[in-house]
């Protein structure tokens, strides 16, 4: 029963606007090649910064620098803000559904009688 409830749940889910638009804004980002490339560097700057922490070694200031100006080239791209702005409506969207899930836990545990 629970199994098929939260399966429903995905299928609406992921049948949600909100959903729609970050799949979409997350393909348009993916075919952005000058977005893509900065994220990239970006990427490879902090897996650099974090071996270095691990190693017990502080990163350079000019990494800090480089990502400071990469996250300010990409912060303008239109790819990249459909894209964060979509991923922020689907976390409040999510957000919403968790708090009906636990809405409905404290009426589910309330309640003496079982729905099937």
């Amino acid at each position: 029963m629970l199994e098929d409830k939260a399966k429903d749940l995905g299928r609406s889910i992921g049948q949600s606007e909100e959903y729609k638009a970050v799949k979409r804004s997350s393909d348009a980002l993916n075919n952005d090649r000058e977005a893509t490339t900065i994220l990239r560097q970006m990427e490879k700057i902090r897996q650099d910064a974090q071996a270095m922490i691990d190693r017990g070694e502080e990163p350079t200031g000019d990494m800090e620098q480089q990502l400071d100006t990469l996250l300010q080239q990409v912060q303008v791209n239109p790819a990249y803000q459909a894209a964060i702005s979509a991923q922020d409506n689907f976390d409040k969207l999510m957000l919403r559904v968790n708090q009906w899930i636990a809405d409905g836990i404290r009426t589910g545990a309330a309640s003496p009688i079982i729905l099937g």
